[in-house]
């Protein structure tokens, strides 16, 4: 199995170990022709810097490390996996664009921010999962995740379900109601192996379920 990181070789590397450990070939690009798309499996999109506001029709009022150009490849190489209807997984910013690419939209600094960003290390608080939702099988209705982002869904995108929510009522998952494509605003890649925590879920489990190694 192959697996596309839609990301920077030298910002991905907690992503390619953990698909590495799951006996995943993980490839980081940030470009794939259509001939080549035949050779992947699915998407990982990864967490990073926040989606430049121009995506969803807004000024900048609280949006940092914007890339561009990293944005437009993303999102072209989710229109691509979506074309081809194969898995995609987005992480963090990588549900944000995920978000974006159906319509929706993103809020620029939560109201409870604080709670949630990084500060020096991820912070880790309790999620509710949808009892119907494939979370709520691997992990039950409420578990524990780390949260590294100061940026949420707002509107969401067409087609979008969430199926998970932090106590401040934050989107931390959503699913497509047709596609399997999957979105986590928490870092599951920085829940497993080397990297498995005593206060959060086996993140592996879920980055399993969705590309079903």
């Amino acid at each position: 199995m192959r697996i596309a990181i839609g990301g920077y070789e030298h910002l991905t590397s907690n992503y390619v170990t953990a698909l590495s450990n799951l006996g995943v070939t993980p490839i980081v690009t940030l470009s794939i022709s259509d001939k080549e798309l035949t050779e992947y499996d699915g998407l990982l999109l990864p967490g990073g810097g926040d989606i430049n506001p121009i995506f969803f029709y807004q000024s900048n009022t609280a949006s940092q490390n914007i890339d561009t150009a990293l944005d437009v490849m993303q999102f072209t190489l989710l229109h691509q996996f979506i074309e081809a209807k194969k898995p995609i997984l987005g992480i963090c910013k990588g549900m944000q664009i995920i978000n974006v690419h159906f319509g929706g939209n993103i809020v620029q600094h939560c109201h409870y921010a604080a709670f949630h960003e990084y500060k020096g290390n991820d912070q880790i608080h309790p999620i509710t999962a949808n009892p119907q939702s494939f979370l709520a099988r691997l992990y039950g209705t409420s578990f524990s995740v780390n949260s590294a982002h100061h940026q949420c869904l707002g509107r969401l995108g067409q087609n979008l379900s969430p199926i998970a929510y932090s106590y401040d009522n934050i989107i931390e998952a959503i699913i497509h109601d047709s596609l399997p494509i999957y979105g986590l605003q928490w870092h599951p890649e920085r829940m497993c192996f080397s990297h498995q925590r005593n206060d959060t879920v086996d993140g592996s489990m879920v980055i399993k379920y969705c590309f079903q190694i």
